[in-house]
């Protein structure tokens, strides 16, 4: 890609032309607005220490694997956080700085994202993201796991999914999954190396990576950009530039796994379920069907776009909470107290009593 190119934005022409034409008189001219933070100060990056209290990495026996964790809180059940693909566990930050006051989070970086690190980094088949979660999860808890929420995000709602349809996670105790549905999942995949290869490829710095997140419209909250974006990328000293840390065009041969039957398989867990959407377009016949008989709780989340724990992390840190609270999650069965149910909408089914 063409140098010239790098984190450019076109209000940056705009205001070198605008800055350029003198005042006509006196008359015409208006007083100076008060200073405002440079675009460098602005898109600055935030440390993942301001929203975690730890981090930590889990090295897998008999492997090479090393998987980086962000943790947060010391009581409750673990909200154990999977994150989407191209994203990392500080996805998940700003939220996590709310959802610790009641409970225990922990966000891992998956294979091939972030600061984790494996013997292939392109491995991203279903099973292989389910077998680092049981392993990362047996390296930290034994064989006495503490009460579990997943909580998957786009492809990290695909691994939630798959992990609860084993049955295996005997400690499982919920399951939340965020903006991805098959139907829509599937027939998008045909559009998604387009979308990956029309993405802007190159940044002269992390401050630009982080500025066209926001601008280009993916990400729509800045403070949660500044802390998440920059695990998401590696400098490349080949083209003396950041580029993406996750390769994701090279794993088109595992998209369709993740969402195939994605559908049937959510719904044919036992544990109690929250479905997040930032539309109700999104939902596929088989869902549609299963919300109207109330077998799980949907909430469509407005004004948001598809990374709905980054856009507003307030709202889903209170929606996780009353989700545990709701269904009496917790080390001994006790409602989280002090918490106050979610207002129900149209698209939001009450389970049944």
């Amino acid at each position: 890609m063409d140098s010239s190119n790098l984190g450019s934005v076109p209000e940056d022409e705009q205001h070198r032309q605008d800055s350029s034409k003198s005042a006509v008189s006196a008359f015409a001219s208006r007083p100076d607005r008060p200073p405002t933070k440079s675009s460098s100060e602005k898109y600055s990056p935030l440390d993942w220490s301001g929203y975690f209290d730890r981090e930590e990495d889990v090295c897998i026996p008999d492997s090479n694997d090393v998987f980086h964790l962000y943790m947060a809180g010391t009581e409750g059940p673990v909200v154990f956080c999977l994150h989407g693909g191209g994203y990392s566990g500080l996805s998940f930050a700003l939220s996590a700085c709310k959802i610790k006051e009641k409970a225990r989070v922990v966000a891992m970086d998956l294979r091939g994202h972030g600061k984790s690190t494996s013997e292939n980094d392109l491995d991203l088949s279903i099973e292989t993201m389910c077998n680092d979660v049981f392993a990362v999860l047996k390296a930290l808890y034994g064989d006495s796991p503490p009460a579990i929420v997943l909580v998957g995000h786009s492809m990290g709602g695909s691994v939630a999914v798959h992990i609860a349809a084993k049955k295996t996670l005997r400690s499982l105790a919920g399951l939340v999954v965020v903006d991805v549905v098959e139907g829509t999942a599937m027939a998008s995949l045909v559009h998604m190396q387009k979308i990956l290869s029309g993405r802007l490829q190159h940044f002269s710095s992390i401050e630009k990576a982080i500025e066209w997140s926001v601008r280009g419209g993916s990400l729509r909250n800045i403070d949660s950009a500044r802390v998440s974006i920059p695990t998401t990328l590696k400098y490349d000293d080949s083209k003396k530039c950041y580029v993406y840390r996750a390769r994701l065009e090279e794993t088109e041969q595992y998209w369709r796994g993740w969402y195939e039957g994605l559908s049937e398989k959510f719904l044919s867990s036992s544990v109690p379920k929250l479905l997040l959407l930032a539309g109700t377009d999104r939902l596929d016949r088989a869902l549609t069907i299963g919300q109207m008989q109330g077998k799980f709780q949907m909430v469509v989340v407005r004004h948001t776009g598809h990374a709905i724990q980054e856009d507003v992390p307030d709202e889903f840190a209170a929606l996780i909470l009353n989700f545990i609270a709701r269904n009496r999650i917790g080390p001994h069965g006790v409602e989280i107290p002090g918490l106050a149910r979610p207002r129900p909408t149209q698209a939001q089914a009450e389970p049944k009593s």
